[in-house]
């Protein structure tokens, strides 16, 4: 039942929780920590930072969990085209969210429907040539 709850789903709740407290774009700016490198420069890692990078990590996951194709699958993939419908509308209407970390995570939910349902599709292609394979040997 878990791996049908899009992983996409934690970035959004978050980002609305934090929205909600008050004051997103000051929080987003927030630095969390800097690192002195060997060149010289100064590489700061911000919340926006944080936020961009587990939407990649959990995009990773959601395209990996896409690779089935049982039931769990078709509402993995239902459940993420709802996801990505609250962050476009969100985007769109809700000026807390018109930032381009939510526009970053709106547009790895997109990328997580389109690659879902083309993996899905080519797998379930996979599964049914092999079938009709051993299908027509016996």
């Amino acid at each position: 039942m878990f791996r049908a709850i899009p992983l996409l789903f934690l970035p959004l709740a978050i980002y609305n929780l934090l929205m909600l407290a008050g004051g997103v774009n000051a929080l987003l700016a927030k630095e969390l920590f800097s690192l002195g490198l060997m060149s010289g420069a100064t590489w700061s890692f911000s919340v926006h930072d944080a936020f961009v990078v587990s939407g990649v990590l959990l995009l990773y996951f959601e395209i990996f969990k896409s690779t089935g194709t049982g039931m769990a699958s078709v509402l993995d993939h239902t459940l993420s085209m709802l996801v990505f419908i609250v962050f476009l509308v969100e985007f769109l209407v809700v000026a807390g969210c018109g930032t381009s970390t939510f526009f970053a995570l709106a547009l790895m939910s997109l990328l997580d429907v389109i690659a879902g349902f083309t993996v899905s599709i080519v797998a379930a292609r996979r599964d049914f040539a092999i079938g009709s394979q051993v299908d027509g040997a016996l």
